[in-house]
């Protein structure tokens, strides 16, 4: 018998984390990190034994993925890791710029508890950077290659498909013996939009019995690829020409390389007002770099930009700011700047800085291009907050803002439902990462359109796989 027990990304959309128990052997499918309103869940202890964990599938390397890895190390686990070779290095990087984040966070934390007299009440940190080193140097990894079968253990076998979502994801074809016959189940992890900019096509899954798919955009459709392009283009001239900067929150892995590969065909082409654009996300800049590592793996354009100049990102404008001092540099140019910085929801990171120093500007645009979830200060944003708390300081919103969602790393619901409907065999489908509503929705849609009924999955709750 087999059975799926998930301890996150049930009716929320981050801290995935599934584990699936075939006889005796227990596989754990990403461990990722809650944000937003459910950070605190971060804190509490695993609702399992992580030293009974033998094996680890990591489908891709943002945060609310593998987040809680480290921690899952540092509790106990001993097995093996396994995840594509540019996971493995995003993962790296991400990880020890979370770390680093959440020290500096304990810290400012600690001093305003040391003069209320309430330290002792303060929460450490998750983990620290030793847990990290250790997580990749007393670990032993596995690199699978994408459509390569391989044996996990006796009786049980996987193979990972190209996602399509950032680089190096996958989704996970899992396929074992139950009562004599062979039962395959997928895990979706985040499956992508098929925007052709950065990352090739979703791949197709042409047979499984079982399925558990994210539904982050469950409940709507993304607006085109060429529409998403020509507003964001509209929003930048306008606001450049104005003599205002522009603000975009970013996250590291995907959405910067997608932003970075637009601004450079705009320069390119004639189309971009005079200005500066920087970068100003050091872990984004080392990300970008690892993708051009893997160029191999990106679409055919980016590819013929790295064959045209040995590089797939830069251009003459852009310029990456690595140094707290050189970001801070940044406030003394007072328009025509384009800066996209961390953290994609803002809840924290350099974003946060530039909020402070630009936001009450009216002449300023703050371009979201990405989802924010809920307990986030970019969801407060987005849905319209006049005010908003950085740092303890209470700064007025003028300037506009501007949601473009269409550049998403995730697959809208026709996507996902295109994605089903390939798949022969198909009898159980369990909704996870996103939220009630857009699970609610989705389900709906699923029976409506491909006539299959689907289960929201539940926090903690046993799925028997028969």
């Amino acid at each position: 018998m087999a059975t799926v027990r998930s301890y996150g990304a049930t009716k929320e959309v981050t801290g995935s984390c599934h584990v699936l128990k075939i006889g005796g052997v227990k596989i754990m499918i990403d461990c990722g990190m809650f944000q937003g309103e459910d950070e605190e869940k971060n804190e509490e202890a695993f609702y399992f034994d992580p030293s009974s964990i033998d094996y680890l599938l990591v489908t891709h390397a943002h945060l609310d993925h593998i987040g809680r890895i480290p921690k899952l190390v540092k509790e106990g686990f001993k097995g093996k890791i396994y995840a594509t070779a540019a996971t493995m290095d995003l993962a790296e990087i991400i990880l020890m710029d979370s770390v680093k984040i959440m020290s500096e966070d304990f810290q400012t934390k600690y001093r305003k508890a040391l003069r209320k007299g309430r330290e002792k009440k303060l929460s450490k940190p998750l983990y620290q950077p030793l847990d990290v080193e250790k997580t990749f140097q007393s670990i032993e990894w596995v690199n699978p290659e994408y459509d390569k079968y391989y044996d996990l253990c006796e009786g049980v076998s996987f193979v990972y498909r190209n996602a399509g979502h950032i680089l190096g994801s996958a989704f996970i074809e899992l396929s074992y013996m139950d009562k004599n016959d062979s039962h395959t189940i997928v895990f979706s992890g985040d499956i992508g939009n098929d925007n052709g900019l950065v990352m090739p096509n979703l791949s197709k899954c042409d047979k499984t019995q079982t399925l558990y798919v994210e539904t982050t955009y469950g409940d709507r459709d993304h607006r085109s690829i060429d529409g998403t392009i020509k507003e964001f283009k509209d929003v930048l001239v306008k606001t450049l020409n104005n003599h205002g900067n522009v603000l975009i929150p970013s996250f590291a892995l995907e959405r910067t390389q997608e932003l970075l590969c637009i601004l450079r065909d705009m320069y390119e082409n004639g189309e971009l007002p005079k200005c500066k654009v920087f970068l100003d996300s050091p872990m984004a800049t080392r990300a970008t770099a690892v993708y051009q590592n893997y160029v191999q793996e990106l679409t055919q354009k980016c590819q013929q930009n790295f064959q045209n100049n040995g590089s797939v990102f830069k251009f003459d404008l852009l310029t990456c700011t690595e140094t707290p001092e050189a970001s801070k540099s940044i406030n003394d140019i007072k328009s025509r700047a384009i800066i996209i910085a961390g953290a994609g929801m803002c809840n924290g990171g350099r974003i946060t800085h530039h909020f402070k120093h630009r936001i009450w500007d009216k002449r300023n645009a703050v371009i979201f291009v990405g989802f924010q979830a809920e307990g986030t200060l970019g969801r407060e944003i987005v849905e319209g907050a006049k005010w908003i708390n950085i740092l303890g300081e209470d700064i007025v919103v003028k300037a506009s803002i501007h949601t473009i969602n269409g550049f998403s790393a995730h697959a809208d619901r026709d996507g996902i439902l295109e994605w089903i409907k390939s798949m022969q065999d198909l009898k159980k489908v369990f909704l996870v990462h996103g939220e009630l509503k857009s699970q609610k929705a989705f389900k709906k849609m699923l029976n409506k359109k491909l006539h299959l009924n689907a289960h929201i999955v539940s926090f903690k709750e046993k799925i028997v796989l028969e």
